[in-house]
């Protein structure tokens, strides 16, 4: 069973940055494919960024935010700089399991293990 834990939101001003983690058990995390996903108030879930060899993202991001990963610590991170008042979600991690080789996935019905979700607000 895969176990996600996320940490790292909190309050931040509009242009500040905030780095999320996202903590992996169970399985082997070199191949489990991982995103970020994020849910405002009133709005449905939405795809932030997933990671192969490398980073994709939606569109309002590309630029501000980094995903990266680190196999040795079965850990996922969102690095968010120029963080924008639209940016306010709470913000969930998201895995598959033995998935080889590792793709990134945009669909948040790909993936079958969630985090707990973590705030981010950001204020003007």
């Amino acid at each position: 069973q895969v176990q996600l834990v996320e940490s790292g939101g909190g309050l931040v001003q509009a242009g500040g940055s905030l780095r999320l983690s996202c903590a992996a058990s169970g399985g082997t995390f070199s191949i489990y494919a991982v995103g970020w996903f994020r849910q405002a108030q009133g709005k449905e879930r939405e795809f932030v960024a997933a990671i192969s060899s490398s980073g994709v993202y939606t569109t309002s991001v590309t630029g501000r935010f980094t995903i990266s990963r680190d196999n040795a610590k079965n850990t996922v991170y969102l690095s968010m700089t120029s963080l924008k008042v639209e940016d306010t979600a709470v913000y969930y991690c998201a895995a598959r399991a033995s998935m080889s080789p590792v793709v990134a996935l945009r669909r948040s019905n790909e993936y079958n293990y969630w985090g707990q979700g973590t705030q981010v607000t950001v204020s003007s």
